[in-house]
Order: C-alpha cells, then sequence, then structure tokens
C-alpha cells in the first residue's frame, strides 16, 4: 500500500522559513518522479514542484515559487522534501506530497493527507 506523510508545516511570518518532508513507503521511491501541490481554502489543487526519481535531472517550478522553494529528495531514506523560504501570505495552503499524473499539473494517483502552512502578514 503506497503511503505518504507530510510533516513540517506550521504558523510563520511573512519572509520566514519551514521545511517540509514527506516520507514514503509502499512502493520503490527511487524509480518514481515525486511533486508537492497545495491547496488554499476555496481554491483549485495547484501544482509547485517537480523532481524526478534521480533527484538531480528534471526538476522544476510553479513561476510564483521561483528562487524562493527547492525541492529535494533522499532516496536511501525514501523521503520528499521543500524547503521554503521567503514565505508569503499567499503561499498559505495545505501542502501535499504526491505520486504520478504528468509532472508540472496538480493531476497525481496517490497524495498524503497534506500538512498546513500558514503564512501571517
Amino acid at each position: 500500500e503506497v503511503q505518504l506523510v507530510e510533516s513540517g508545516g506550521g504558523l510563520v511570518e511573512t519572509g520566514g522559513s519551514l521545511r517540509l518532508s514527506c516520507t514514503t513507503s509502499g512502493f520503490t521511491f527511487s524509480t518514481h518522479d515525486m511533486k508537492w501541490v497545495r491547496q488554499a481554502p476555496g481554491k483549485r489543487v495547484e501544482w509547485v514542484s517537480f523532481i524526478d526519481r534521480s533527484g538531480y535531472g528534471r526538476i522544476y517550478y510553479t513561476d510564483s515559487v521561483k528562487g524562493r522553494f527547492t525541492i529535494s529528495r533522499d532516496n536511501a531514506k525514501n523521503t520528499l522534501y521543500l524547503q521554503m523560504n521567503g514565505l508569503e501570505v499567499e503561499d498559505s495552503a495545505v501542502y501535499y506530497c504526491a505520486l504520478g499524473g504528468d509532472p508540472v499539473s496538480p493531476t497525481y494517483n496517490y497524495r498524503g493527507q497534506g500538512t498546513q502552512v500558514t503564512v501571517s502578514s
């Protein structure tokens, strides 16, 4: 059974930083591309970032987070990360790690339960 468990969310002020983690099990992590998506209240799911299975090949970000967020992975630990710096109020959302779907779209086959990120002004 595929399991994705996010952690690391919280409440921060504008300009602050958070590091999200996603621990995985139930599949061979090192052979799967991964992504982060987010959903704010009343809004559609938004694709945030993608990383290929190697961790150093294809890496993509949505325009609004470029230069502020960094996606990475540790295949030895079966864990995906999202380092978020320079957080803005507009980044407030539930963040999900996800598996499957097109690389730069919010579609997925599996996602975790999410971790809440709230940025205060």
